[in-house]
């Protein structure tokens, strides 16, 4: 059994991937050193809060109720958002949020996205290389939040062409619409569950989308009736609020 230290310790490494017990972790006032610019002279002191104080101090600040879904990074999980949980959970009596998302890293080249790595992507280097803001948005969702996403220029180039594809078929089924205003709901109806099928297991936006990709991309734009068109196109607008590729 891990026991506190006799005497005082000061901690300078970063232990959060992994290390499960560290005395030095859950920091939540800094005190003040000679010369620092960055401190606030309080009744306990001078001194500046703690990294992990900070989101529960603007969460309070602004929100009166369980938060319906907070999300962060997967390196997040473990350590600040337990912490962040705890100093939040103490001043009020009930949970801080009903769903926890935690997202995994985007890697280039096969290593974690980061400016000491010096791999950067920005999004105007993509848009120099003739990518749209929807293309780009659709390869960052266009998988599992909790699954690394890997990128290089052949993934890049592969994701865009299917959602080019997609959004080629669904222009020959909103030009079938002509200007009816009937909506046959029947189909659209079936594309809608096959979308919310995949959502709701854990949001798998990869599978949601290749579920109406599926459906849509079988059709002959030609054959549909301006309500069936009407119908699909309707479904596929109340889809996009969501995935905003798609238009």
């Amino acid at each position: 059994m891990t026991t506190w230290p006799a005497t005082k310790k000061r901690f300078h490494r970063d232990t959060y991937p992994g290390m499960q017990w560290n005395w030095g972790d859950f920091v939540l006032w800094h005190g003040y050193k000679g010369g620092e610019e960055a401190f606030w002279d309080t009744r306990i002191g001078k001194g500046r809060p703690a990294w992990n104080i900070q989101d529960p101090s603007m969460i309070s600040r602004s929100f009166d109720e369980t938060l319906s879904i907070y999300c962060g990074g997967i390196d997040n999980l473990f350590r600040h958002h337990d912490y962040t949980r705890a100093i939040l959970e103490s001043i009020r009596p009930y949970p801080m949020a009903r769903f926890w998302l935690h997202c995994h890293h985007l890697h280039v080249d096969g290593k974690k996205m980061s400016k000491s790595v010096g791999n950067i992507l920005y999004i105007d280097n993509l848009q120099e290389q003739g990518y749209t803001l929807a293309e780009i948005r659709f390869f960052l969702i266009y998988g599992h939040y909790r699954k690394t996403l890997s990128y290089s220029d052949k993934r890049m180039r592969s994701t865009t062409e299917k959602l080019r594809r997609f959004r080629a078929q669904v222009k020959k089924i909103k030009d079938r619409t002509g200007s009816t205003t009937d909506a046959d709901t029947e189909v659209a109806r079936k594309i809608k569950d096959a979308f919310r099928e995949r959502m709701d297991d854990d949001l798998d936006v990869k599978g949601a989308f290749d579920n109406v990709s599926g459906l849509v991309s079988g059709m002959d734009g030609r054959s549909l009736s301006p309500s069936t068109a009407s119908g699909i196109s309707k479904a596929l607008r109340e889809i996009d609020e969501v995935l905003q590729v798609i238009f």
